[in-house]
This record gives C-alpha cells, structure tokens and sequence, in this order.
C-alpha cells in the first residue's frame, strides 16, 4: 500500500470513528494531478538509455524522482486512437477506434465510447478542478472534457514552419498521400514555437491559487513533424557527432506479405533514400534538436511546480502518445506494430512513489487512468480496461501477468510480455521476436520451432472479439488501408 492510500485509510478510519464509516476525504487530503503528454516521442529520452547523445536532462531528473517504466507500449501507433485508448482506458479492440478520427466523432463509435468517462471527467466527479492546455487528445479539447482549456492547439497546429519545403517533400514520391515531414532549423524567437506558448500557460497556472485539487493536463506537441525549431537547439548536436538508428537493408525478407503492406508508408522518407541523398545524419540531428527543445519546456513546468505550493502533493506523470522510426526498418514514421513505434516514455513521480526505481514490466498506456485515480484515492472506474500499476510501483520486480497490446487495423495485434514480442496479422500469419538476444527485432522467429510454446502462449493472450472498424475511421496511408476503409463501406479520407 503506497503512502497515500495509507493517508486515505486513516482518514476513513477516523471518519468512521465519528460515526460515517463512508466519508470521503478531504479535498486537501487529495493529491492533485499534472500530466504532461509529448507527440510523437520515442524511446530515446536520455533516462532510458537507448540512444547515445540525447539531451533531455529534465525529463531524466523527473525519472529519477519516481519510477521509469522501460518497457510500456501504447494501445496504437499512431495519435488519435492512441490518445483515444488512454483517456477512456479502453482497448482499441472493444472501440473499433483502430485509425484516426476526430474527437467528436469518438462517442459515436460504438455503445462502450458512448458509455466511456474520460479521465478528467471522471476526476471532476470526485472534486477536482480540472485544466488542459496544448496537444491533449488528437484536436486539442474538441471534446470540452477540461473545465479550462488554454488553447494554442489547434489553433497553431504543428507549426510555426518555414513557408516553402527545405528536405523532403512528399509530392516527390506521392501524388496522393501528405504528410508534414520535414526538417531544418527556423529563424524565429523561441517565444512564437506552440511548446513555448503552452509552457508558459502551465506556468501561470501553477502559480495561481487554486482552492480545490486539480488534474492539469499540458500536452506538448515537438517532436511531432515537421522537426522545425530555432538554430540554437541544432547547435547542441554537431552533424558530425550525430550516429544514425541500427538498420539491415534486407530486413523485411522474413516477415508475411500482410506485415509488408500495412506497415508501407509511400509518403514517408525510406531510409534507403535518406541514405542516397546524405540527408539521414541531419533527420536525426533535426528529431534530437526538437526532443531537447521540448525537454526544455518540460523542464520550465517542472520548475514551476517544484516552486509551487502545490509541490509536495502532486503526483506527476509524463508519457507519450507512441514510438517514432528514425530509419529503423527503412521506414521514419510511426505506423508500425515493431518496437521502435509502440515503445514510450512512462515515468510516474510524487508522495508515496520512491525515487530512482525503475520497472522492467511490459505495460501499457491505458494503464495511466486506473493508476492516477488509485494513487489519488478515488474508486475505481470499474469500465477501465487497463490495469492499476500501484503493484510495480511499490514493487517492481513483482510479477505482472498482463500483456501489453497494441492494434493497428482491424485484428492485427502486437503482444509484449516477459522477453518476447507477437505479432498476429488478421490473416493469421506472424511474426515472434526474442528482444532479449534480438533488439532490433530483425529475425523474426515465428517458424522456429523452439518457440512454439511461447507463440501458443501468446495467442491465448490475443481479444477474443473484435468491434468493426468505426465508420468515422479517416485515414489515407497506403493501399491496405484504402481496401480495409473500402471494404468497411468507409470513405478513404485525410489523416495524418
């Protein structure tokens, strides 16, 4: 039991003495919330080690004040459904929410979205004040779920961007797909990027008075392209010091014909491109300039809270939407069921959480909801479907018997658990990774019969059921998608 929910249990006993046995507790008893969500972000933070040269410091000195999960999956790769999944703690198997879509469009995609209470809802049920500013869910607060929303998303988008293409252009390779990618620094004060706007707002706000506890949401949008911020962030990584991602030219000759198809993405930079043209060593200077851009506005709200009254009875946690490619698999996009994609930042920290742990169990993003109303007292939400992560936080060597599931499209499902890593595709084909001795997942393992226990295993693990695919799915990828939406009876439009 974590130091607040002894504080709680006191409290109730106390009440109980005086005669309600059910008395809730205190508004000031309540910790508040402050979570902050980073687009686009990938495993690359420097407190998880697996990329050299990163400069985060500030989201490495939160990890080392509670506890990093190494090894959490978001619930889809990509923002919308991703986002969807973690604000109503709902699988994309029971939402059909497998693709993008609008936010006003969520409750209308089945009876368990239109039933679903969204976090800050359900906080606001229980006393809390709620706020929210910056990339939220995938529009913003389109859904008005915060009492107070402090807007620069949508409104600004994921600008400000140079007005003409200075890298990459995807009408070089695709008159029908888009997408924003692109990168180089920008010649603008720091003051007109959206991450510095939205800092600023959670600032001001943790400087206010604020008379009942409150769930405060800042939602930063860089990394996500196009990776455009002032010269000064480039200047801290020197092209010629930059290493590029680990990356095997003939690494899709042992995955299904279906894996190929889904996770081809003609709009997006191959890596076998950004070679030829001696653009990869400045991509990914470009990505780390914007993570450590954003690290910085991090560290601005951090400051704030830790000058704060608020301080000392605050439970933080920080995570991001999904993983990001930079040249892993041929590929720099999310949109893909392989680590580098579902793979993210999770770090928990505040009263009751001990500093410098961390947890090597496969976890998931939807475990954030039940988590925050544990480690703040309230009832559970019994309609969550992620699990709460008290268990590990107190105990991280405990043993967690849950998956971590990711979808992208209808049934096809990425499992992590123990060492290994599944994939099943909706015609059944597979792909079955040892991470332990295969990191980059580059030799897939799902014909080899020393597995085959362990794929059976996995299987047992995967839905039993499916919903359909929401008819307000909006997305235009590839081929795959376009015969999934067509078959759907679904019109193939614009997402990102």
């Amino acid at each position: 039991m974590n130091h607040i929910n002894k504080t709680l249990c006191l409290a109730l006993m106390g009440a109980a003495v005086g005669g309600n046995a059910y008395a809730a507790p205190s508004k000031q008893q309540k910790p508040n919330v402050l979570m902050i969500s980073i687009d686009d972000l990938n495993d690359w933070s420097g407190c998880l080690g697996n990329f050299p040269n990163i400069k985060t410091p500030n989201i490495d000195r939160l990890a080392a004040k509670g506890i990093i999960f190494k090894n959490a999956h978001c619930q889809a790769p990509i923002c919308a459904p991703s986002r969807a999944a973690i604000y109503m703690s709902l699988q994309p198997a029971n939402t059909g929410l497998y693709y993008q879509s609008s936010d006003k469009d969520i409750r209308k995609a089945n009876k368990r979205t239109a039933d679903a209470v969204f976090m800050p809802d359900y906080f606001e049920e229980y006393g809390y004040k709620t706020m929210g500013v910056g990339k939220l869910m995938h529009n913003g607060d389109a859904l008005k779920i915060y009492q107070e929303y402090g807007g620069v998303f949508p409104k600004m988008g994921f600008g400000p961007k140079p007005k003409e293409r200075v890298n990459y252009n995807p009408k070089w390779f695709s008159k029908t797909r888009n997408t924003a990618t692109d990168w180089s620094p920008i010649d603008l004060p720091e003051e007109e990027m959206s991450d510095y706007k939205i800092a600023d707002w959670a600032v001001n706000k943790l400087g206010e008075k604020h008379d009942q506890p409150f769930f405060m949401a800042v939602g930063f949008i860089r990394p996500h392209v196009p990776w455009h911020v002032p010269q000064k962030w480039f200047d801290m990584f020197p092209l010629e010091d930059i290493q590029t991602p680990p990356y095997k030219k003939d690494d899709m000759d042992d995955i299904p014909e279906i894996s190929k198809q889904l996770h081809d993405m003609p709009s997006m930079p191959k890596t076998e491109w950004l070679i030829k043209e001696n653009k990869w060593k400045s991509m990914v200077q470009a990505y780390m300039a914007c993570m450590a851009f954003v690290d910085h506005q991090v560290g601005k709200v951090l400051d704030a809270m830790e000058n704060s009254e608020y301080a000392d009875n605050t439970i933080i946690v920080l995570w991001s939407d999904h993983g990001y490619h930079l040249g892993e698999k041929n590929r720099t996009c999310k949109h893909s069921l392989w680590n580098r994609a579902t793979h993210v930042p999770l770090i928990f920290a505040g009263p009751g959480i001990e500093a410098k742990t961390s947890c090597d169990e496969a976890v998931q993003l939807i475990d954030i909801y039940p988590t925050l109303t544990a480690l703040c007292g309230l009832p559970a939400n019994k309609d969550n479907e992620g699990h709460n992560l008290e268990q590990l936080i107190d105990s991280p060597d405990a043993d967690w018997r849950y998956p971590a599931m990711t979808m992208y499209g209808f049934k096809n499902v990425s499992l992590y658990h123990g060492d290994y890593h599944f994939i099943q595709y909706k015609d059944g084909s597979m792909e079955f990774y040892d991470r332990k001795n295969d990191p980059n997942e580059w030799d897939n393992q799902a014909n080899n019969p020393k597995f085959a226990k362990e794929i059976k295993r996995f299987k047992r693990m995967l839905p039993k059921d499916y919903a359909p695919l929401t008819k307000y799915t909006k997305i235009n990828a590839n081929k795959y998608m376009d015969a999934e939406l067509k078959a759907a009876g679904i019109k193939v439009q614009g997402g990102h």
